[in-house]
């Protein structure tokens, strides 16, 4: 820029964007300081470089600020997680769709987990049931990025919100949440089933408790 250019001849072009021709750099700067402009260098590899007059601290002051503006509209997609087991009842599979539900309208993905545990490993059936099941009642308002599959003790699949969809973001809790595991817990009182009171989290791991006879 300005001083720094070393070519021979370059070609110059004016601030709006007019070739006025091809000159010694010397002359070139002569042009941009009765101007009151910089002399850019902006295609140093064509024969001879190609310069341009410009203000260059407005140039670098309105690409900073569309830089800003875009950094600003980019949506950012956040993984959530939502656990399960073999044994989590129907109360709290539905809980856990609406969680579900809730994070794919905020337009993040989901990763829904069950995890199994000693002799529940014999029944991966039963994991790739409830998993699809939630697909079901998902079905219209996501689409399923990943089938169940799965890896060690963990079937999992992966859920995102329908392209093209824009429902209502979920309005923020004033509490600051600070676990990024929710657990959804059931236990058995006077027989009937009660979920424990929960935050907002970024993954949420539903356990049930059996009954107690």
């Amino acid at each position: 820029m300005n001083e720094r250019i070393r070519a021979r001849e370059v070609r110059l072009i004016d601030e709006n964007g007019e070739m006025i021709g091809v000159m010694p750099p010397l002359r070139a700067l002569d042009i941009a300081h009765e101007r009151n402009l910089d002399l850019v260098e902006v295609s140093p590899n064509a024969v001879p470089p190609v310069c341009k007059l410009m203000d260059y601290g407005k140039f670098k002051y309105e690409q900073a600020k569309k830089e800003n503006e875009a950094r600003k509209n980019q949506k950012t997609t956040t993984l959530k997680e939502i656990r399960l087991h073999p044994r989590t009842d129907e109360h709290d599979i539905g809980w856990m769709t609406r969680k579900i539900q809730e994070f794919l309208a905020e337009g993040d993905k989901v990763k829904v987990s069950v995890q199994f545990r000693g002799a529940e490993m014999r029944h991966p059936e039963i994991g790739r049931k409830l998993l699809e099941g939630i697909a079901e009642a998902l079905k219209g308002s996501a689409i399923i990025e990943r089938t169940p599959m799965m890896e060690g003790r963990i079937m999992s699949m992966f859920v995102s919100r329908v392209p093209g969809t824009e429902s209502p973001k979920k309005q923020a809790s004033p509490s600051t949440v600070t676990s990024k595991r929710l657990e959804a817990s059931s236990t058995a009182q006077n027989g009937a089933t009660t979920p424990a009171p929960v935050p907002t989290p970024e993954n949420v791991n539903a356990t049930s408790t059996p009954k107690e006879n």
